[in-house]
């Protein structure tokens, strides 16, 4: 921040370079390079983001517990007899894995309870960072040998389970405001040397037509994001998912929700050392907090929860559940036999982890779980 100019870091550099050449930039263009430029960008420089000494918390920072419930989920679906997965053989792939984590977490467990299901399953670990791919054999340990694939996108065929957490809210979007004779977008431009906000008209007729489909009524002034890569995402994953399910994980709303008075501002939110800039905020020095520092902080939006569905069913697949993640955690938590065994008292940790998973007002309310599977 502070007075500095933002083409100071490598990422900056890249932004302004890239507007110099061509013009102003979409917002979707910039937190593509801010997020995921390589060896720049806040995702590509570094194999994990999340946890006390990052700048964000997720549901796997808590402790192992979240990957155990999900391993002992993965197991019911498998077995599910409707879904006719292959018994000796299902493809688990995790899109937006990061390090691995998580997975390391589901294997431990799976391999200590769901031992036939560990033995059938391959893992496919997808992310778009160099880094976090590099670090999955040493983070997965001892699990190593699960590993089928490690690689940028997802396997072409799926027979299995394909999840993902906090994955969504991470993919570049455009950001649109209502202007008073009709939709503008919001461009990335320099002056001065420094980034700042432009509008302009939208870059694409596929903005309109997505407010229109999820029945979007912006008044003059009122600011959205339209996440047109989330959809692509979905869209693709429906197609290469040939039997099994898709489970998503992540925060947001549905559309009536989050096109309203309620977020007139939009969503739009940097994330740094834990601290949130909310939409709108300005940086020390005067500019929108969203376009402090490129490549330095974590930028967010809230998930359209409504779109998510209406793509993943024009793709095929049809809606099991849409709950909130408390719900969907103590249901597992029933079935997995494993709230029993928190009783004991060395599993002081786990009840605290648990209670964090499920608070209302913390992570179990604001995130929400998607369930879809192969018709």
């Amino acid at each position: 921040g502070g007075g500095r100019a933002m083409t100071d870091s490598g990422c900056g550099a890249l932004v302004a370079g890239r507007i110099r050449q061509r013009g102003p930039i979409t917002a979707a263009e910039f937190m593509d390079l801010a997020l995921y430029a390589p060896g720049a960008g806040y995702y590509a420089r570094a194999d994990r983001r999340s946890g006390r000494a990052g700048d964000f918390f997720t549901s796997v920072d808590v402790g192992p517990l979240f990957g155990a419930l999900l391993a002992s989920g993965f197991e019911a679906l498998w077995l599910d007899a409707a879904a006719g997965l292959d018994r000796d053989r299902i493809d688990l792939v995790e899109a937006g894995a990061g390090n691995g984590r998580l997975a390391a977490d589901v294997l431990a467990a799976a391999a200590s309870r769901h031992p036939a299901f560990y033995r059938a399953l391959r893992l496919h670990l997808v992310d778009r960072s160099a880094a976090a791919r590099a670090a999955h054999h040493d983070v997965l340990g001892r699990h190593a040998g699960r590993l089928a694939s490690s690689g940028e996108a997802l396997p072409p065929v799926i027979d299995g389970i394909l999840y993902a957490n906090e994955l969504l809210d991470a993919f570049p979007v455009h950001v649109v405001e209502m202007g008073a004779h009709g939709l503008l977008e919001v461009y990335v431009d320099l002056r001065g040397g420094r980034l700042v906000e432009r509008l302009g008209p939208p870059s694409t007729p596929r903005l309109e037509a997505y407010l229109a489909d999820a029945g979007a009524v912006l008044e003059t002034g009122w600011r959205a994001e339209v996440n047109l890569a989330a959809m692509a995402w979905v869209a693709d994953a429906a197609r290469r998912l040939r039997r099994g399910f898709l489970l998503l994980v992540d925060y947001g709303h549905e559309s009536s929700a989050l096109f309203s008075g309620a977020r007139r501002r939009g969503t739009l939110t940097a994330y740094r050392g834990h601290q949130a800039e909310t939409p709108g905020a300005a940086s020390s020095d005067g500019r929108p907090a969203w376009l402090a520092d490129p490549g330095q902080q974590d930028l967010t939006t809230h998930v359209d929860l409504t779109s998510v569905r209406r793509t993943a069913e024009a793709g095929g697949l049809e809606t099991v559940l849409a709950v909130d993640q408390t719900r969907f955690l103590l249901d597992l938590l029933e079935r997995s036999g494993l709230a029993a065994e928190l009783d004991a008292p060395d599993r002081a940790r786990d009840r605290l982890a648990l209670k964090t998973l499920i608070m209302p007002g913390g992570l179990g309310s604001t995130h929400k779980v998607l369930l879809f599977r192969t018709r």
